[in-house]
């Protein structure tokens, strides 16, 4: 997902990012770290809910730790898709964070 300069909240987010408690690098890694891994999370959820209904075929598999491995690797499944160009969250979500961070006057924390 690419924002242009005339998508709402571009001008905030702009200035947040020019403003120096922000674009210092590791803040903002960990903004991209966190909005990734919260699309992960969101993508895993939504998978989940996809296999809910599938039964198992019993004559290759079943059992609990079927169960237990299905819930890891649809996590899994999240993760990388989120890695990737997820569903287009992850952008949203940093933009958010970063305008949440800002004070009433537009200057950073």
């Amino acid at each position: 997902m690419t924002i242009s300069a005339t998508a709402p909240g571009f001008s905030t987010a702009q200035n947040a990012l020019q403003n120096s408690a922000i674009t210092q690098p590791d803040k903002m890694k960990g903004a991209d770290k966190a909005a990734k891994d919260f699309e992960g999370v969101f993508i895993s959820e939504m998978l989940s809910h996809m296999f809910e209904g599938q039964k198992t075929d019993p004559e290759f598999g079943g059992g609990e730790g079927e169960d237990m491995v299905k819930s890891m690797l649809t996590n899994e499944y999240g993760k990388k898709m989120a890695e990737g160009n997820g569903i287009g969250l992850s952008g949203a979500i940093k933009d958010m964070m970063i305008k949440m961070q800002q004070t009433a006057d537009g200057r950073a924390q």
